[in-house]
C-alpha cells in the first residue's frame, strides 16, 4: 500500500479529537516533528508538540473520516 503523508498545523484544542479519530483507524498513523518520530493514537504524546510548527503525518491506510478531519489542517507546503 502508497503511503500518504500529509503537511498539518493542529492547535491544542483540535488534539483530542484528532486523537480519537486517528484511534480508529486499523493502521499505523506517525507524526514527524523536527528528528523525532510521534504514535499519532499517543494523545500525550501529541500533546507534547510545538503547535506553532508544521507536522508531518504520515500512514500506508485509508480511513474516510480520518481523511476528511486531516484535510481541514492540510497546508501548502
Amino acid at each position: 500500500m502508497t503511503t500518504i503523508e500529509r503537511k498539518i498545523k493542529l492547535s491544542v484544542d483540535d488534539v483530542k479529537k484528532f486523537v480519537n479519530i486517528a484511534m480508529k483507524c486499523d493502521f499505523d498513523i506517525d507524526i514527524y516533528y523536527n528528528h523525532y518520530v510521534l504514535d499519532a493514537k499517543s494523545f500525550l504524546g501529541v500533546m507534547g508538540l510545538d503547535f506553532s510548527k508544521v507536522l508531518t503525518v504520515r500512514y500506508a491506510g485509508y480511513n474516510e473520516d480520518f481523511d476528511q478531519y486531516l484535510h481541514q489542517f492540510a497546508i501548502a507546503c
